[in-house]
């Protein structure tokens, strides 16, 4: 069975909110329209860059698999905090990993004595 495939058809503004347009293609091929809101200002305070909002919109839908009739979405506070902390929580195992920068001892110098 074919995984159904979303693609991202293009975003307007609407007041605080980007709203992303999806095309769902079924494994007929049939295709289904659907949209995806993200608040701006949730966004921002999440640490989220705007060119991760498409993405993170597609997952929304692709958790959402379930034949439901809907076709609006919004990419809600909760999972918008729960990237961002999945995020830190990464960026802090990356960090533990990395060995500390030692700077290394300079050789002494000896002096030529003429």
């Amino acid at each position: 069975m074919m995984k159904m495939q979303y693609v991202l058809t293009g975003f307007k503004q609407d007041l605080g909110f980007r709203v992303f347009g999806f095309t769902r293609i079924g494994p007929d091929r049939t295709q289904t329209a659907f949209v995806v809101r993200a608040e701006l200002a949730l966004a921002l305070r999440y640490r989220i860059p705007l060119q991760e909002l498409p993405l993170l919109c597609r997952e929304v839908l692709e958790g959402q698999e379930d034949g439901g009739s809907a076709r609006a979405f919004t990419f809600s506070e909760d999972l918008m905090q729960r990237h961002a902390s999945a995020c830190d929580a990464r960026r802090e195992a990356s960090r533990q990993k990395r060995t500390p920068f030692r700077r290394s001892q300079p050789e002494e110098r000896t002096s030529l004595e003429a």
